[in-house]
């Protein structure tokens, strides 16, 4: 029989990420700082269709990565009301943030490159920002110092790719 689900009861308990999470983690950043260095390497050396292969690779992997980021609020909901933790205002609005960001993202997706990935690069800040008040009220503020680090590379990736489209 499985162990019970024990969420901490602290809102301002300070889960940190495990070993294996912060290696995914960075490692996640290789698409974003891999594909905006190949755009700059690119750019004007070759023909449209592998620079529009590059290009379209890193807006599709950042409008992913922030649907992504969409889905970790919902995550936590879940957990914590498999926990027995009441339905509240705060799991509404962790709710209704994972839905707005995948739906911003998809938008992005639509624009074109140059466009998109500068909407893509705020998106991300942006989620940082919201999930910076929403990570703590989850149990999940010790993971605040790796998303601050991820952010900053993805998005400025998402910028500069974007400046030399």
């Amino acid at each position: 029989m499985a162990s019970p689900l024990v969420l901490p009861q602290d809102p301002h308990h300070h889960s940190e990420p495990s070993e294996l999470a912060r290696k995914l983690g960075y490692a996640g950043l290789i698409p974003f700082i891999g594909g905006a260095l190949f755009i700059w390497l690119l750019s004007g050396r070759v023909e449209p269709p592998p620079f529009n292969f590059v290009v379209g690779a890193v807006t599709s992997y950042a409008a992913l990565i922030v649907s992504f980021l969409g889905g970790v609020p919902w995550g936590l909901v879940m957990l914590r009301s498999a926990a027995g933790e009441a339905d509240g205002p705060m799991h509404h609005r962790a709710l209704w943030a994972g839905i707005a960001y995948s739906l911003a993202a998809w938008v992005a997706l639509l624009m074109p490159p140059h466009a998109g990935l500068v909407v893509l690069g705020v998106l991300l800040i942006g989620c940082y920002l919201s999930d910076r008040k929403r990570y703590p009220e989850l149990g999940m503020a010790g993971w605040m110092t790796m998303r601050f680090r991820l952010t900053v590379f993805a998005s400025l990736s998402c910028f500069l790719a974007a400046a030399q489209i």
